[in-house]
């Protein structure tokens, strides 16, 4: 059982591998909401995510002989960095099963902790089967992500920093997977105050939480389908679902076009890089009913690669019409690109690529396909760029790259 003697003991042997993550103001968002927001920066922990309280404090409390025969989970990522990391530290092998579409950053670091990775699967659920199998097969001691009591017990050590950070919060924002999260850190949240809101959040498109709470029992989507990999769980942990019937006060979902956005805010206003299942409580901010409410969001991981970073920061431009691209038709003759560059010039456009594609056509007052990608302001500013290209006789047309929502 999670007691609240239980997540003293644990917050006490989880200091030892824990940064001290104290809760972030932000400016920016809390003039978006209208609400006081905190974050939770867990994206800056030692293994890049919250799950090393978790894993560590549930090695802690196995007996000898349970570490010699070896540590086994399965992981999207999070979980596989801290179990692997926490093993190390006891001298134990750690064999962590992730699935096939594990960024690589995760994978990478996992295996510098010392961890022997297998990729298996497209999802958790499935890298999870074949970690059960092997566990049978060889006598390895498995750790769960999530559907573990005592391993909740250490991820609900967030709560405990934030009341200590911030005594008086009114709502606590929790990413949701499996909800090993939500479970640990809502319980402790209602034994601390039982008047706190505790609110799990998940993709849209990997909903089990909701979908189980909705029908009174676990539920397993069928599939999921969502860029929040860290999240991308489709049956929710049985162990720790009664405590969060008992104690979470609500489910949000958001689409993966939010996280997006989210993140040039992030990125933009608080110099921090948060993986899509940790801007899942970022994303959540404008869809709460309420103000002036004190509002802590748990950033709960910050571990993306390079390739996935420069996507989502392209992706997330584009949405927010900071670059978008038009293709207009020219007459082949001299001097036509010039005044096409000179009405963008004189909107403050800032051209960033050029093609010129002149055997578009063999009619020659329509010869010369123009296309332009360029550096806005946003939608209004991109919309008077394009509204100016009209005005001086062209007929731009907006490339499909940009509808991508």
């Amino acid at each position: 059982m999670m007691t609240l003697d239980k997540f003293e003991e644990a917050a006490e042997i989880v200091k030892k591998v824990i940064l001290r993550t104290d809760l972030v103001y932000s400016d920016y968002f809390s003039e978006q909401t209208g609400n006081k927001v905190y974050f939770k920066p867990e994206n800056m922990q030692f293994t890049g995510a919250y799950k090393v309280r978790g894993a560590y404090y549930k090695i802690s409390t196995l007996s000898q002989e349970e570490r010699e025969r070896g540590l086994i989970t399965a992981s999207a990522g999070n979980h596989a960095q801290g179990v692997a990391y926490a093993a190390k530290l006891y001298n134990a092998r750690a064999i962590i099963v992730m699935p096939s579409t594990t960024p690589l950053i995760k994978v990478n670091r996992t295996k510098s902790y010392g961890a022997e990775v297998i990729l298996y699967g497209n999802v958790y659920d499935e890298a999870y089967q074949y970690a059960l199998k092997l566990a049978e097969e060889n006598g390895y001691t498995f750790i769960h992500p999530f559907n573990d009591e005592v391993v909740a017990t250490g991820q609900g050590t967030i709560a405990m920093e934030i009341f200590k950070n911030l005594p008086t919060v009114d709502i606590i924002l929790v990413p949701v997977g499996g909800g090993g999260l939500l479970a640990g850190v809502a319980t402790l949240a209602k034994m601390l105050n039982p008047n706190i809101k505790v609110i799990g959040v998940e993709p849209a498109g990997a909903a089990c939480m909701k979908e189980s709470l909705k029908a009174g029992h676990i539920v397993t989507l069928p599939d999921v389908d969502t860029i929040s990999d860290g999240t991308a769980v489709k049956t929710p942990g049985d162990v720790i679902f009664p405590y969060i019937q008992k104690y979470c006060d609500e489910i949000i979902t958001v689409e993966d076009h939010e996280l997006i956005v989210n993140f040039l805010d992030i990125i933009e206003n608080h110099k921090m890089v948060v993986e899509n299942s940790g801007l899942l409580t970022v994303a959540t901010l404008k869809h709460l009913k309420c103000k002036d409410k004190k509002v802590v969001a748990i950033l709960s991981g910050g571990n993306m690669d390079i390739i996935t970073v420069s996507s989502v920061v392209q992706h997330g431009l584009i949405q927010r019409g900071r670059v978008f691209t038009v293709s207009v038709l020219l007459p082949d003759r001299p001097g036509e690109l010039v005044n096409v560059a000179s009405i963008i010039a004189k909107k403050q456009g800032n051209v960033i690529r050029l093609d010129h594609n002149q055997f578009v056509s063999i009619n020659r007052n329509s010869a010369v396909e123009l296309t332009i990608t360029m550096e806005t302001f946003g939608h209004e500013h991109k919309q008077e760029i394009y509204q100016a290209l009209v005005d001086h006789g062209y007929n731009p047309k907006i490339c499909m790259p940009n509808k991508l929502y």
